[in-house]
């Protein structure tokens, strides 16, 4: 028998984390940390609902943190099997699991220092060195669709997913299950929004007996207007008043989608040359792993390299590293673009920007990606007057704006259409990765489509394949 447990990536976009179990094998399908509310971050501080040491291998769809944030804790509690993922995922693991881990220990010592968390001590929930012992043990696959072993009856094909670099859609064949019958199980992982720069479009899925979809988007549509206008119109009128931009952005893809679309608009004198300040660590190593995966680059960017240009390096840029460099960019002053992460305001220096922009009537701040329920982002998106940031209450007085055409998922739309490629109806869907009225509004959308039986799991849930 095969079974299929859900235990992230149900009821909200973030945690993601799925158990398949066949023929005496476990593996786990991403191993995300929880986001947003408090009662989905408690969960990250829970023992695991599954004996770590039990798991024989973890495959990764993509390097997000919501979907990877959670392997070194998963590690520290005894888990030494194989992490299987794309090159791409594997590079940037590189870089995004020691900051991640690195993050919790700045943030546990400024609670310390600072005496604003109810532990005492407040503690890490992973060290940079729980990451590093994670990173020994990634397995990294070309992103082109051949199969690999992961387990024993257990393999797994990786195809590109179009949302971030090494971003894959995952086809796990079970060929162990002591009945003789095999199984085909399709994890979408993230999937990309048609049309972005950088990175090439999802491939159409293959064929399989069971599917999970995402369903970030499962009950809008993306904003029709071009994001790239929208941005030259915000940066256009920040200049015009000689106020600071502040972007809040995820380190791996938003970031460099965005210094992609504002070297474009220099280019085409769409935009004045502003001092563009990119302060995440993170984000700097990430742009150029981006430069040496040509496998994963489309047409445009391609096109831009053999010019010998930096398709992401603006007119006046700088990127910081340590936290004296992040600091010194307080004393600037005037027009300036800062993308810091984390994208939904969760943590990291972004919150330092954010306790001096977000009460500076001048200032804008501009969301570019989806901002998970419980978020500090989704409270300032949500028109709150107020909002805590290191336990302190900070007003909103400055400029708000969102551009939705910048996210790196499809919208419900486009999931439809990229399932039309399946060329044979699966046995079974499920609907993963979004918020309740979202996973529903998409469940909807598929049978409406295509009559196929489909599921909203709830976590905990645990089905036979």
């Amino acid at each position: 028998m095969a079974t299929l447990g859900f235990w992230g990536g149900v009821g909200t976009v973030t945690g993601s984390k799925y158990l398949l179990e066949a023929g005496g094998r476990r593996v786990l399908v991403d191993c995300g940390l929880f986001q947003g509310l408090k009662e989905l971050r408690e969960r990250n501080w829970q023992e695991p609902p599954f004996d770590p040491q039990s798991i024989d291998a973890v495959i990764i769809t993509h390097a997000h943190i919501d979907h990877t944030g959670y392997l070194p804790r998963l590690v520290a509690h005894g888990f030494d099997g194989p992490v299987y993922c794309s090159r791409g995922t594997a590079d940037l693991l590189k870089i995004l699991l020691p900051d991640a881990g690195r993050l919790q220990e700045e943030d546990a010592d400024y609670r310390n220092r600072y005496n604003l968390s109810r532990h005492s001590p407040a503690l890490p929930l992973y060290t940079e060195d729980d990451a590093r012992r994670a990173l020994k043990l990634i397995k990294p696959i070309p992103n082109t669709g051949e199969s690999v072993e992961v387990a024993k009856g257990i393999a797994a094909g990786f195809r590109i997913a179009g949302h971030i670099l090494g971003s894959s859609l995952v086809l796990v064949e079970i060929n162990d299950t002591g009945e003789g019958v095999g199984r085909r199980v399709l994890f979408s992982g993230d999937l990309g929004h048609h049309n972005q720069p950088i990175i090439p479009d999802p491939v159409v899925p293959p064929a399989c007996d069971y599917f999970l979809v995402e369903s970030t988007y499962g009950n809008r549509l993306h904003d029709p207007e071009d994001p790239k206008d929208i941005l030259a119109r915000i940066i256009n009128d920040a200049a015009e008043r000689g106020g600071p931009v502040l972007i809040p952005a995820f380190a791996i893809g938003r970031t460099q989608e965005l210094l992609y679309l504002i070297r474009e608009l220099e280019d085409e004198e769409r935009i004045p040359v502003l001092p563009v300040r990119v302060d995440s660590p993170m984000a700097a190593a990430a742009t150029q792993i981006y430069n040496n995966r040509p496998e994963e680059h489309d047409e445009d960017y391609a096109s831009v390299l053999a010019e010998r240009r930096h398709p992401l390096r603006t007119g006046s840029m700088i990127t910081t590293s340590s936290r004296e460099e992040s600091k010194r960019l307080n004393d600037e002053h005037g027009s300036r673009i800062i993308i810091s992460a984390a994208g939904m305001m969760t943590g990291g220096r972004v919150l330092h920007h954010a306790q001096r922009m977000l009460p500076d009537p001048n200032a804008t701040v501009v969301f570019v990606g989806y901002q998970a329920a419980g978020t500090t982002g989704r409270r300032v998106l949500d028109g709150e007057r107020e909002v805590p940031i290191f336990k302190r209450p900070v007003p909103v007085r400055c400029r708000i704006e969102r551009i939705g055409g910048f996210s790196a998922h499809a919208d419900w739309r486009e999931i439809l259409g990229w399932l039309e490629g399946m060329t044979t109806p699966p046995v079974r869907a499920f609907v993963t990765h979004g918020e309740p009225e979202a996973a529903s509004a998409m469940r909807d959308h598929i049978v409406e489509r295509f009559g196929w039986a489909v599921d909203v799991p709830q976590y905990g849930d645990k089905v036979e394949l």
